[in-house]
């Protein structure tokens, strides 16, 4: 049976949950920012038209967006991590296959519903999504993923279809595709657009009819796998378990300078525990911890950047070993005489928790320290992150990230709750 896929796409997403619990910002532009207010990560329909663009710094705008009174905000990743994951709840609700792609993104496999009617089926998923979440989708429909994402595409940019856009159904697939920029095709990066452009491909159309090998020769199987993607041949595969990670990561810009290595080493401790956090939940250990740190390279004065990597002496997901080597690591690499704008661990080398091999020479009680963990996260996911923390991470934390305009925590934080008032 051929398969199937529908790409389903939050709109705006970050700014499409800040509308759900404040209907005031409907129909108003939108901007959110990143990490200490620095600058654009996500717009709203409204911004973008007013030629606001992604990652510029909110100080160069900051007379347009009192011109015509954008509404400004702090990214709440914690409240639109849990609002993706009410939409990917919602979505299995429609078919049993799904692939989370991305924070606002997931295909669907619709094999089986060929003799349904797709478009009716996709608009029922979209007035699903929207009464049970708030969250407004759009949907693409095609025979391969590179085509869904056209699909959806379209879907997003042409009002009149409804938010719905069904490949399979369209009459004139290639005036369609040729309507395409090559450049905007899922997979084609900024130097593989410039190949293709100087060779006079500018259209999705255009790049469905090149030759094989030259396509193998120029991008490598990867571009011959997208090429026949547009073809109509499904060369990408419905993953229903992602992949194990590689990596994972936690690093922030502080809110203010950094100057001793005793605030480094807090912020390093709170690091290296909010990283360990994540291996547990993917019920994974590290082998390989790497600590960095930097000063701001936009400032005048001395700059200086260093990276550590280190080998962990034994497998793990504990809290208090991931701490002592990323503070081993920073307090090797840190020097004084300079203000420190970032700083970060990442871990690596990364192996099923339930895989790993004792060490002999290891006389911590691992059965001790395992329990200990679980109560750790068991009370930190009941109470809120940090309610229970190791001292290293420090108190008062005046290094930590700036987020002035951030909203309630409106669906993980019981004192800050939506409130109702009628009337």
């Amino acid at each position: 049976m051929p398969p199937i896929f529908a790409l389903v796409d939050c709109n705006n997403f970050y700014a499409s949950c800040e509308r759900v619990f404040n209907p005031m910002l409907g129909g108003k532009p939108i901007v959110v920012l990143s990490n200490n207010d620095g600058c654009v990560v996500a717009r709203s329909n409204e911004a973008k038209g007013l030629g606001i663009g992604m990652g510029v710094p909110e100080f160069q705008i900051r007379p347009l967006l009192r011109t015509h009174r954008v509404q400004v905000l702090s990214s709440n990743y914690t409240l639109y991590g849990d609002m993706s994951q009410r939409v990917m709840e919602t979505l299995e609700q429609f078919c049993p296959d799904l692939e989370i792609y991305s924070i606002d993104e997931a295909f669907l496999s619709l094999v089986g519903f060929a003799q349904r009617d797709l478009t009716e089926h996709g608009r029922q998923i979209r007035r699903t999504v929207k009464q049970w979440t708030g969250i407004p989708v759009s949907v693409g429909i095609a025979k391969t993923k590179t085509l869904a994402k056209i699909a959806n595409r379209i879907a997003k940019r042409t009002p009149d279809l409804g938010g719905v856009f069904d490949l399979l159904g369209c009459s004139d697939l290639e005036t369609v595709l040729g309507r395409v920029a090559v450049e905007d095709v899922w997979g084609i990066g900024r130097n593989h657009a410039r190949l293709l452009n100087q060779q006079g491909i500018t259209t999705a159309l255009q790049l469905r009819g090149v030759d094989d090998q030259w396509i193998r020769k120029r991008m490598g199987i990867v571009g011959l796998r997208l090429v026949m993607e547009l073809r109509g041949v499904s060369c990408l595969d419905f993953e229903q378990c992602p992949a194990p990670k590689q990596s994972l990561s936690c690093s922030r810009a502080f809110g203010t300078l950094i100057h001793t290595l005793a605030e480094m080493e807090e912020a390093v401790s709170v690091y290296a525990s909010r990283v360990a956090e994540k291996l547990r939940r993917e019920r994974l250990a590290a082998t390989v911890l790497t600590v960095c740190l930097t000063t701001n390279e936009f400032k005048e004065g001395p700059q200086y950047s260093n990276a550590l990597t280190l080998k962990l002496p034994i497998v793990t997901d504990s809290t208090a070993d991931l701490i002592k080597s990323a503070l081993q690591g920073i307090r090797a690499i840190y020097r004084d005489g300079y203000l420190y704008k970032k700083a970060g661990v990442l871990l690596t080398g990364l192996v099923p928790a339930s895989q790993t091999q004792a060490d002999l020479f290891d006389y911590q009680d691992r059965g001790k320290s395992k329990r200990l963990m679980s109560a750790l996260d068991a009370v930190n996911d009941r109470w809120g992150g940090g309610t229970l923390h190791y001292a290293s991470s420090g108190l008062t934390r005046e290094w930590k990230t700036h987020f002035h305009r951030r909203s309630p925590a409106y669906t993980t934080h019981w004192d800050e709750l939506p409130l109702v008032q009628a009337k």
